[in-house]
């Protein structure tokens, strides 16, 4: 009969940079191997110890919770060392909490968190077994350096210092490990000490020693070929069978059977489930009951004063309020929540009096008016039939859970006010994981197997992007032929995708959670271990994700930083500058007839929160909405699902047809949706007044239908058909409004979050109507780093009229900003490489001490080490001195010598002081002649991501005019038809429609901002060669196809063919016409014209060459048009001072 033998050391994938396990899989693992406990032991981490905790304990396997720690060497940081701790009791695993939060929050160094064994009292150590570390652990090191004495030393130091020691024993095939072995036994026996088996597990089985060795090169940067790789793993290391390692280990019986003792002296329980929230402290020991009961009248009776002004309008109103708000107080002191209230409220509304703006509410929270009157929400839920039930259900209890929005720029403030209300111990935020994405791992792999990026990249643009959905490889092979073939017939992708396939899903990183913040009953490290990324305060996160932190009784309150109240904000500031008001927006009705006439009914929603989409645009000028609650409606409607009933929604609105209703009871719920089920509430509602149930009871029957679970519908359909019958309904009718329940509840949105965000939507309208500029540069400031955002809202700008400014070094601060109604400035902030750091230093500089008067005078005032000579260029290449020098070649030219001269000024400084002098800055620099108007765009183009003050494609809007009838992409008609549009070739992106079938997006740009093309799928294949060769920022011709859908009542764009703008010029023969300059240097005209005389007469482009004094000549330029695909020679001309105008012309 075999021994058992129990695994102590295991790395999962939460070692995050080595190690494969799934820590819920691999408890199989121990079960098929016969095993009755199993440890998990990740790098100086417990990231995965919850899940694996559950797993295991579900199975039957008993859970070890550990970590392989780094330890602090005194002697030497560089030559760091290990310990395996693996958890006694609750102590232990307390104490591991304790050891790894300080290790990272405190004691990092270079990038690895470790543990100062000084840190470890004698009761700390009592709770831990502490296995040697074998070839990584000080014994161990030291024996493998010959210093058998230093090895005893360090063993007796740590045997005395850990009551629950081991000598710790490995076998995998390193060149040392027999040697280290002996010599551990020979040392446990002098000094009594028990020794222990262990494998150090990095993966399942030992053919994937080399899908791990590629895990680890991801991780730290290296390829698998590097001879610098650091290699410390074998193939050995993958999880052996328990008769595995009592044959390894069959001459040292006692290592095999220690493994088994010390599984039997672990024994740790988490207490998994009951959440425990913080204590709220209250005014003289008053209950939080009462306290929450008491805030919430009081807040009611301040919201009713503001609802109805009124007080005869206020007192008709008030019993339905303080009804609702008594049987919602009751509700929630009978679930014991608050508490959870108290809080919520507490940091809101220090929020709104502190500065932070905090959005009007989030989710289904919005459907409780003791949430309204305590300030959480700011939407009245009575006014749009929000249901409190949705939020808090008596009948299914759970923690509520509120989701906040705060202004993007402040939630940092917020979670530091809690952090100074409840402890810095008590709060953090909460670990998320990134892990391998099948475009992501083809990427990863394909570096450290020294692939191209090219290569690797073209094969990771072929996985199919569907919206919510991420493609798996495993479904990119099954669905896309071309992937299927490439991998079939190319040995390098083949081996990439076999790597690719191990490693997708395996956990590479670790972030912060968008929103969730913890705020703990006492110290934190009480529940969860900690990390922190650089040891800095505001990265401190708990180990487990926001799953785990809840199973270990921790409650999560989301902090969510939503940009649009800061774009509200920033405009607010901006309006309060260029006219002296600020628009109390906190508080308006959302009944602006002209708000709704000018933005919502003609679509005009750039900008606009939640209804910037093309389909939302086209939807809001069919539905012509006319108050909020119609706002409300599109936005929930406009999703997948309810998208299909769109339709007879705007039919049933303007008359066409019919809304039908199988109950007059039904009409007061469903009118606001012409007669259709959109939200959820109406759901539950239904269920109330024709089934009979509680709100309670048909909340639960709502989340049943969205499960789909058969056999409940089942029993549920009975008791609704029951329930309608008592309220005089037939059972055909009940049936019918089941099924339709039933389809709905699948896809309805939640009514009290699609009405505050429609309420944020409202605001966001109201602002762009009346101060288009001040709310679009905001707006704009929170998109900086994304060009095709931001030229959509410039563009949009412009056809608000509102004149739009190029940065400036005198004018521009970080953000753009509203310097004057219905004017717009670009911010620094927009240009490439330029951070907030140098455009702060300049506002500051600027604004003490005046204007700047040139590059030198720039980097003189705000310093060399802020303003390089690549700032310079940047600025240059952007127009930021063009108020200065309109001669952006000038300073970009000139770049080094502005710093270097900056520079010598600045060593020199101290010296000139000492004689009462300033150094000078006067230093000769190069004038060279402006650059031509296109390479003046593209180098605009490059460092903003756009054109700005001009587009190439308007040079060539006379020639494809005159000479092809081809239209600017987008301008073309509306009607169907047949046209020619040309436009600036960005690309083509293979995608999937909803069905699956393939298509292709044909990206282009124009002086009014990107169009976008869908082309069929065929033609992209037949012509697929040839259109790889088109260069992007090429001029493109399409053939345009304009029909009419009768069923939709679209009109669908078909482009057909397309060609460069190079390829027609070759078809019709067009050629070059040069007018040199009047002034034009003899000599270097005579070199320009030597260098395009050659002889290809073939395939050549004729060059004409036309003097102010009536002489010409011509040349034959030898360029297949393949080779000069974009007709270089005409750029390259036009920056010549000896060249006037270079044009291209057709005809004789």
């Amino acid at each position: 009969m075999t021994q058992d033998f129990v695994h102590l050391r295991m790395h999962t994938e939460f070692s995050i940079k080595d190690g494969m396990l799934n820590p819920k899989k691999v408890v199989h693992k121990a079960i098929a191997s016969g095993m009755k406990a199993l440890a998990i032991t990740d790098a100086t981490a417990m990231f995965g110890d919850v899940i694996f905790y559950k797993a295991a304990s579900a199975a039957g396997i008993k859970p070890i919770l550990g970590a392989d720690c780094s330890i602090t060497n005194h002697y030497n940081r560089d030559d760091y060392l290990r310990l395996l701790f693996l958890a006694r009791n609750h102590q232990g695993y307390l104490t591991l909490c304790d050891l790894l939060s300080r290790a990272w929050l405190t004691n990092q160094y270079k990038d690895r968190g470790e543990v100062d064994l000084d840190w470890i009292t004698p009761e700390m150590a009592d709770g831990l077994i502490v296995l040697s570390g074998f070839n990584t652990g000080a014994i161990g090191k030291a024996i493998l350096n010959g210093s058998l004495s230093a090895a005893e030393q360090e063993a007796l130091r740590l045997s005395q210092k850990f009551p629950h020691f081991f000598m710790e024993l490995q076998r995998v095939g390193r060149p040392n490990d027999e040697m280290l072995v002996a010599e551990s036994v020979k040392l446990a026996k002098k000094l009594g000490l028990p020794v222990v088996a262990t494998q150090p597990i990095q993966f399942e089985n030992s053919e994937d020693f080399e899908f791990h060795e590629a895990r680890v090169a991801i991780a730290d940067g290296f390829t698998l070929a590097n001879k610098a790789r650091p290699r410390i793993y074998t193939p050995q290391q993958y999880f052996r069978t328990k008769e595995e390692m009592c044959e390894l280990f069959k001459d040292i019986p006692s290592a095999i059977e220690n493994s088994v003792e010390i599984a039997k002296r672990c024994n740790v329980t988490i207490k998994l489930g009951k959440p425990q929230l913080p204590i709220f402290p209250t005014p003289d020991g008053m209950s939080l009951k009462d306290y929450m009961a008491q805030l919430a009248r009081e807040g009611l009776d301040r919201r009713l004063k503001v609802l109805y002004p009124d007080e005869k309008k206020r007192e008709a109103e008030f019993p339905r309020y303080k009804e609702r708000l008594e049987r919602e107080i009751k509700i929630i002191q009978d679930m014991d929540f608050p508490g959870y209230f108290l809080i919520v409220q507490d940091f809101i509304n220090w929020a709104k009096t502190h500065g932070c703006p905090v959005g009007p509410g989030r989710g289904s929270g919005a459907g409780s008016l003791v949430a309204y009157s305590l300030g959480i929400t700011d939407l009245d839920p009575l006014a749009y039939d929000l249901l409190f039930e949705r939020f808090l259900n008596p009948e299914r209890v759970s923690m509520p859970d509120f989701d906040v929005d705060f202004c993007q720029n402040n939630r940092g403030r917020v979670i530091e006010y809690v952090k100074s209300k409840y402890g810095e111990e008590s709060v953090s935020q909460i670990a998320t994981f990134g892990t391998m994405g099948a475009k992501g791992v083809i990427k990863d792999v394909g570096r450290v197997l020294d692939m191209s990026y090219s290569e690797a990249d073209r094969l990771s643009r072929m996985i199919p992007t569907r919206p919510g959905h991420n493609t798996t490889l495993e479904e990119a092979l099954s669905e896309e032929p071309q992937f299927r073939a490439e991998v079939r017939n190319n040995p390098q992708a083949r081996k990439l995708i076999e790597y690719a396939l191990k490693l997708e899903g395996t956990t590479r990183s670790l972030g912060i959670h968008a929103g969730g913040v913890l705020i703990a009953p006492g110290k934190l490290i009480d529940f969860c271990p900690l990390y922190a990324a650089g040891m800095l305060p505001e990265n401190v996160i708990s180990m487990y994700d926001k799953k785990d932190v809840e199973a270990v009784g921790l409650v999560k309150f989301d902090f969510l930083g939503l940009t649009t109240l800061t774009i509200i904000e920033r405009a607010l500031d901006y309006i309060e500058k260029n006219t002296g008001v600020r628009p109390d927006i906190e508080h308006m009705e959302c009944d602006d007839e002209d708000t709704y006439k000018k933005i919502f009914q003609t679509g005009d929603t750039v900008a606009v929160f939640q209804f910037e989409s093309p389909g939302m645009h086209k939807l809001l000028i069919d539905a012509k909405p006319t108050q909020l609650s119609d706002l409300i409606a599109l936005n929930a409607l406009y999703r997948p699902g309810p998208m299909d009933l769109i339709p007879d929604f705007l039919d049933i609105r303007a008359g066409r047809k019919k809304a039908e209703y199988a109950d007059p009871r039904l009409i007061p719920i469903l009118e606001d949706t012409a007669g259709i089920m959109v939200y959820q509430e109406q759901v539950m509602l239904v269920a109330q007044k024709i089934g009979g149930y509680s709100l309670g009871g048909a909340d639960i029957l709502r989340r049943a239908m969205g499960k789909k679970d058969v056999a409940e519908m089942e029993r549920q359909s009975k008791v609704f058909i029951e329930g309608a019958a008592k309220n005089g309904v037939s059972e055909e009718v009940a049936a019918h409004l089941f099924e339709l329940m039933r389809k709905f509840a699948g896809y309805g949105f939640n009514k009290s979050h699609a009405a505050a965000y429609s309420y944020v939507a409202y605001k966001t309208g109201w602002l762009k109507n009346y101060y288009p500029a001040e709310f679009l540069a905001s707006s704009l400031s929170e998109v900086m780093t994304d060009p095709e955002k931001s030229l959509k809202i410039l563009m949009d700008a412009k056809r608000h009229s509102v004149k739009l400014l190029g940065p400036d070094i005198n004018e521009s601060e970080f953000n753009y900003t509203s310097p004057k109604t219905m004017e717009i400035r670009m911010g620094l902030g927009a240009l490439k490489g330029v951070g907030s750091a140098p455009a702060e230093a300049i506002k500051a500089e600027r604004e003490q001490n005046g204007p700047f008067k040139d590059p030198f005078d720039l980097v003189k005032r705000v310093g060399s080490q802020l303003i390089t000579k690549k700032i310079i260029q940047v600025f240059a290449m952007a127009g930021v001195f063009d108020s200065i020098e309109p001669n952006r070649r000038k300073w970009f030219e000139n770049a080094d010598v502005v710093v270097q001269s900056a520079q010598e000024n600045e060593k020199a400084a101290d010296q000139f002081s000492l004689f009462g002098e300033e150094p000078s800055n006067e230093v000769p620099i190069k004038e060279v002649a402006p650059w031509s108007d296109r390479t003046r765009m593209e180098k605009e183009q490059y460092v903003l991501g756009f054109y700005f003050s001009g587009h190439p494609l308007e040079a060539y809007q006379s020639e494809l005019k005159r000479n092809f009838g081809a239209l600017v992409a987008g301008t073309e008609s509306e009607n169907p038809g047949e046209y020619l549009v040309a436009g600036m070739y960005l690309g083509c992106e293979q995608r999937r429609g909803k069905d699956g079938s393939p298509f292709v997006t044909l990206h282009l740009a124009t002086p009014d901002g990107p169009v976008d093309y869908s082309v069929k799928n065929q033609y992209f294949e037949q012509e697929r060669v040839r259109i790889k060769e088109i260069p992007k920022g090429e001029i493109v011709v399409v053939e345009l196809n304009k029909s009419h859908s009768k069923k939709s009542g679209k009109t669908w764009a078909s482009p057909g063919a397309f060609y460069p703008l190079y390829e027609l010029r070759h078809r019709q023969r067009a050629h070059i016409v040069i007018q040199p300059a009047e002034e034009a240097d003899p000599k270097e005209l005579e070199r320009l014209i030597l260098d395009v005389q050659m002889t290809h007469p073939e395939e050549a482009i004729r060059v004409d060459f036309e003097f102010s004094d009536d002489r010409s000549f011509r040349v034959r330029l030898p360029c297949p048009y393949k080779a000069a695909a974009d007709w270089t020679l005409v750029r390259d001309l036009e920056d010549s001072p000896s060249i006037r105008q270079v044009e291209v012309a057709y005809g004789l």
